[in-house]
């Protein structure tokens, strides 16, 4: 954990069901994906903090899309960090990430690490602070599920996800969309065996019904519950046979599970 016990990372809810993740110290703050400026704004203005960076994961506009006005009322020269392959369509990043990169932020006191995390998009990228135990994933890896695959290919995002979940188990997840119960339906039916993902499922639920975030995860649960980084289970490679997703013998390794599952969940 980071040194500085007073940061806090703030959910904002916006949209129907994104988060946007604002990280401060009751001081200085950073906003991760804000898609809106307006809730972002009023936080800031409400608890007298100063924005001072900006992370960006990947193009969508539910992601990006008030960027622009949170510059404009921002100190000037504030960065923004972003995927440097999609600095060519998010014309705001001033601050272009490849894989293996570092941000710091001093104002907090923190360092991130990008990963590159294709699939969702083609550009996509997380970040990763050791300090918070934390990781910021966009649209990757969910609680309970992973994105769709709009820009890339069943074998980068599988590839991405690994990356992922070689993280310290106890990591927590920071996801940017509450779809955790209907993830968990579907995950239910993949694996229907699965002692630690039905009690999940049924507190989540409950969770749910009082109308609580289900975020952040820890990456130890979705290790032990989520099918997409759960691809060498015995019980959803039969639950694939069973439910006629795939012809007789096309279950040959890794990624010809997940891609089964993927294809699955969108039709789901």
């Amino acid at each position: 954990m980071t040194s500085d016990p007073s940061i806090q990372i703030q959910p904002i809810p916006a949209f129907e069901d994104n988060y946007l993740w604002l990280i401060h110290n009751s001081q200085n703050a950073i906003i991760v994906d804000p898609g809106a400026a307006a809730p972002v704004q009023a936080y800031l203005n409400q608890h007298g903090l100063k924005l001072c960076a900006i992370l960006i994961t990947h193009h969508h506009a539910d992601h990006i899309g008030g960027v622009s006005e949170l510059l404009k009322a921002a100190p000037q020269g504030i960065p923004v960090y972003g995927p440097e392959t999609d600095r060519y369509r998010i014309s705001t990043i001033s601050h272009g990430c490849n894989d293996n990169d570092t941000v710091a932020i001093p104002e907090l006191g923190l360092q991130f690490s990008v990963i590159n995390v294709p699939g969702h998009t083609s550009g996509h990228i997380a970040y990763y602070c050791p300090a918070l135990s934390s990781l910021f994933c966009g649209d990757t890896l969910f609680a309970g599920g992973c994105g769709r695959l709009f820009e890339g290919t069943p074998a980068q995002m599988l590839t991405s996800l690994k990356k992922l979940a070689a993280l310290p188990a106890q990591t927590r997840i920071y996801c940017a969309h509450e779809y955790t119960l209907f993830n968990l339906h579907f995950a239910v039916a993949a694996e229907p065996h699965n002692m630690a993902l039905q009690k999940r499922f049924q507190e989540v639920g409950a969770t749910r019904a009082q109308g609580l975030a289900t975020v952040p995860s820890l990456l130890a649960t979705e290790l032990a519950t989520n099918p997409f980084l759960r691809s060498d289970s015995p019980d959803i490679i039969q639950s694939l046979r069973d439910n006629h997703k795939i012809k007789p013998g096309g279950l040959t390794d890794e990624l010809s599970v997940f891609t089964a599952v993927r294809l699955w969940k969108n039709a789901f």
